[in-house]
């Protein structure tokens, strides 16, 4: 039974070998370099390389140095979108303050942007206008005082 099995397996190929053997031989390949034929190849290999791989290597080199360069008091934001401040700094994760006496433990490479301080905004028009006022009257001042 094995051999019946084993021989109906695989007769078809030995009698596609066969033909195969009487078969007149290919014509010869068209004239041509190894260099030509894989040409294109190389070009996709260095496109792949200028478009994709070297941008992430960039990225991935920039993320590691903000993730070393984190301390005590720096103000994050973590991938989920959760701004806090640096409260602790461990081996592979951070403690973060996200709002008063709420503290969370993110892994480092969760931690997305490093927010730097930036200097105070201008007042809105509206505010100007109101200290406006308030500078130009200064004999009311006290009139306001004293009726308070």
């Amino acid at each position: 039974m094995k051999k019946t099995l084993f021989a109906s397996l695989f007769a078809p190929l030995s009698a596609g070998a066969a033909f195969a053997a009487d078969a007149p031989a290919a014509p010869a390949a068209q004239g041509g370099s190894a260099l030509q034929a894989f040409f294109p190849l190389i070009i996709f290999v260095v496109i792949f390389y200028f478009f994709i791989l070297r941008p992430q290597k960039k990225r991935q080199k920039t993320h590691d140095s903000l993730v070393n360069s984190l301390q005590r008091g720096d103000r994050v934001i973590t991938a989920g979108g959760f701004f806090g401040i640096v409260r602790e700094v461990k081996d592979d994760s951070v403690i973060i303050e996200i709002a008063e006496g709420l503290v969370a433990r993110v892994l480092k490479s969760s931690i997305s942007t490093k927010i730097s301080p930036e200097a105070p905004k201008a007042a809105p028009k509206a505010e100007e206008a109101a200290k406006a006022e308030v500078s130009a009257t200064p004999e009311e001042a006290p009139a306001a005082e004293d009726k308070q």
